[in-house]
């Protein structure tokens, strides 16, 4: 393959696979001129024999990594959300035809692309998981550990302390009604949970570590409500805010905007959209409920007045849905513009 071949080349689709990645090219009348099929450790030397142009990737694992590789080679890579290739697909469902839909999506002058992560924002973002993970799975345990509790007539009150607190005075008063086998199951799950205890703390501690170091977590913080989870968390995900043009457009890729269904000339809104980031959307959320249990400290904020008239007018989690609109509009404003938050803010405020 000789790079004058393409030289007319305006496009190419990537379809990233594990160990093999389809491509399409068009050139700049529209037609296909370009399909091919590559193994994954081919990529440098086939793209070094083809003309520098754009290359679209649907977001996923890897895309990334490939992204910096072509952008360091000259090419204009571009990374586009699964859900705007959809509508360019054609026919049925394979490899050359998604990369040949990714090709003309990466075309459109209006489409927006997802900005490319650093190799840091990806090692942040994997703490995150990491974190996540292990929150999850220590919830599954300790729900496993009420529900055989529970199949031997022992209940515990709510909470994740209270079970912690009686655990060890249940099994030394209710020994002669436990079985040796469920004793010994059940103090396998309680050293199972102790085990990701620790590790939640370890990620912690490293993520409130870099927070504290990284100029961007360290602005956002000053948000109240906003701790080192939320900083650490959008700067992983957005890094400096770049790919959007108003913290409205941020709320809305957060999914904390209404789901609109308008026709005819008539607007009509309904409930909050849940596109985007499920897991910023979590945290914010969390952020705004923490924040709508001290009402003391509300006539300290900038957004005060508003939140009380809020609070007055709305439901509560309705209101606090509203808050975390807010919060994640005035975070990407501090992250973009590389401010601090304009209100009074001490240690007894709180941060997630």
């Amino acid at each position: 393959m000789a790079k004058n071949d393409f030289d007319e080349l305006m496009s190419i689709g990537v379809d990233i696979g594990k160990d093999t990645f389809h491509l399409v090219g068009f050139d700049p009348t529209g037609q296909r001129v370009l399909r091919k099929q590559i193994k994954r450790l081919a990529l440098v030397a086939t793209f070094e024999q083809l003309p520098r142009c754009i290359v679209g990737m649907e977001a996923c694992l890897s895309a990334h990594f490939v992204s910096r590789t072509l952008r360091k080679m000259g090419f204009e890579p571009r990374i586009i959300p699964a859900i705007y290739v959809k509508p360019f697909n054609k026919g049925q469902k394979n490899d050359y035809n998604d990369a040949e839909a990714i090709a003309e999506a990466a075309l459109r002058p209006n489409l927006k692309a997802v900005s490319e992560k650093t190799q840091d924002q990806l090692d942040l973002q994997a703490l995150h998981r990491v974190r996540s993970r292990l929150v999850s799975r220590r919830t599954a345990t300790i729900n496993q550990i009420r529900a055989f509790l529970i199949e031997q007539g022992i209940t515990v009150r709510k909470g994740l302390r209270a079970l912690k607190n009686s655990f060890e005075t249940i099994l030394e008063e209710r020994k002669d009604e436990i079985s040796r086998r469920m004793r010994s199951i059940l103090i396998g799950l309680y050293g199972d949970w102790m085990w990701m205890d620790d590790r939640i703390d370890k990620v912690s501690r490293e993520i409130e570590e870099i927070s504290r170091t990284e100029e961007n977590c360290v602005n956002v913080m000053t948000i109240p409500g906003v701790g080192p989870m939320i900083s650490t968390a959008m700067v992983a995900a957005v890094g400096e805010g770049e790919a959007f043009d108003r913290g409205r457009d941020f709320a809305a890729w957060v999914g904390l905007v209404p789901r609109q269904y308008s026709t005819g000339g008539r607007t009509i809104l309904g409930r909050i959209s849940k596109r985007g980031s499920r897991y910023l959307r979590m945290l914010f959320v969390q952020a705004a409920k923490v924040i709508m249990m001290r009402p003391h400290r509300w006539p300290d904020f900038s957004f005060g007045e508003w939140l009380i008239s809020a609070s007055e007018r709305m439901h509560r989690n309705k209101a606090a849905v509203a808050l975390a609109n807010k919060l994640a509009r005035m975070a990407w404003s501090i992250l973009r513009h590389k401010t601090a938050f304009d209100a009074p803010r001490d240690e007894v405020a709180i941060g997630v």
